[in-house]
């Protein structure tokens, strides 16, 4: 089997699809592996590295496509990717297939088969294949760094002679895998630690970490099968704010992680709460890209709300591109060696599979996934 791997060359992607290292276990199992010629540099890997992990070195993406069986990337295709890939090639990347729908459709009359990697099940088999909760753990770890960084005074309680200074506040709303790795850092770095969520399952977690987690009744809530926190009510969604606003006014820093997978993130801090928030404290919007958690929080950018510096940083995960690169890497050479038939030497898409049945989204000439075909047909019929 022909396997290329891509970059997101030309844009401000700074991690890679693939490691040396990971490309040598390809090269093992049996794959003709070319990379794009440039696709480590960026965290420090000349070409040579690939060349000696046994792989082909190219800088014809076009003819790399249109040899291609089996494609591995970060990036979801462009248009000129997708005409310039053969009939019958797996592709495999982030999608955004509830976003991008335009994409699907395309893949589909092209007759590619398309996995997506945001569609990978969250359960005990697929965790090593998890792109979303690998990345989402260092985007955890990363906003909270960036928080000690902006913010005007220290996490940790430190005696000195002048007298004590008082540990940070720090309220974290959200405990999925990116809030857990969130507070975990966070009270590495000494600061006092709040953390809400709406599935109170979750609380054992958080205080496991040394947080403290803020209980509110809000009646039945509970999460989907894949892990994800429930669409609150409105009703709900008001007396969670209620709460947020009397824990965030208290806080140092506050960092938002609230999505709801394939739909828009859920506001949940109003402009008004912001406002109450003391000057120079610091709000981090992890959920900026996907529509923000945060009234007034911009994509890429910080802005200052009544003294409070809220911020919207893009790529989390990019901002430690060499550890976000390992673990995609990693969570792609599983799914691959999941899939690979040793016999054949190539990837076996085995829709009975229960994580293939989960992330292969196109497949000959059809859309599988049940949601995303009436999500496009009702867009078709607009």
């Amino acid at each position: 089997m022909n396997v290329v791997v891509l970059g997101e060359l030309g844009t401000s992607e700074p991690r890679i699809p693939l490691m040396p290292g990971d490309a040598a276990k390809l090269v093992e199992l049996g794959a003709s592996l070319q990379v794009e010629a440039g696709i480590g540099a960026r965290i420090g890997f000349a070409d040579s590295a690939y060349t000696e992990a046994g792989a082909t070195v190219s800088s014809d993406r076009q003819a790399l496509l249109g040899e291609a069986d089996l494609v591995l990337r970060l990036g979801k295709p462009s248009s000129e990717d997708v005409a310039a890939m053969k009939k019958g090639c797996i592709h495999v990347s982030y999608l955004d297939p509830f976003n991008e729908t335009g994409l699907v459709k395309e893949l589909q009359a092209a007759g590619i088969s398309a996995i997506s990697m945001e569609m990978i099940p969250r359960t005990t088999l697929a965790q090593k294949m998890d792109a979303l909760s690998s990345q989402a753990n260092l985007a955890g770890y990363v906003a909270v760094v960036l928080a000690a960084e902006r913010m005007n005074r220290i996490f940790p309680m430190m005696m000195t002679p002048s007298g004590t200074i008082p540990p940070a506040k720090v309220f974290i709303i959200g405990a999925g895998v990116a809030g857990l790795q969130a507070i975990a850092t966070a009270k590495r770095l000494g600061a006092r630690v709040e953390a809400f969520d709406t599935r109170p399952v979750v609380a054992e977690q958080v205080e496991s970490l040394g947080g403290r987690f803020v209980k509110v009744d809000l009646g039945e809530t509970g999460q989907t099968k894949d892990g994800y926190a429930r669409e609150l009510t409105p009703e709900q969604l008001e007396k969670q704010r209620q709460t947020m606003a009397k824990h965030a006014a208290g806080a140092d820093v506050v960092i938002t992680t609230a999505q709801l997978f394939g739909r828009p993130a859920p506001r949940i801090l109003t402009r008004a709460m912001v406002e109450a928030m003391k000057p120079g404290s610091i709000v981090i919007d992890m959920a900026v890209e996907t529509g923000g958690n945060v009234e007034g929080s911009v994509p890429g950018e910080e802005v200052d709300i009544n003294g409070v510096r809220v911020m919207g940083p893009r790529n989390l995960p990019g901002h430690a591109a060499a550890d976000a690169s390992l673990m995609y890497s990693s969570n792609l050479f599983n799914l691959v060696e999941h899939s690979w038939d040793a016999e054949a030497k190539a990837l076996q898409l085995k829709v009975e599979d229960e994580i293939m049945d989960g992330c292969l989204v196109v497949h000959d000439g059809a859309i599988r996934n049940e949601t995303i075909k009436t999500l496009i047909e009702g867009k078709g019929d607009e």
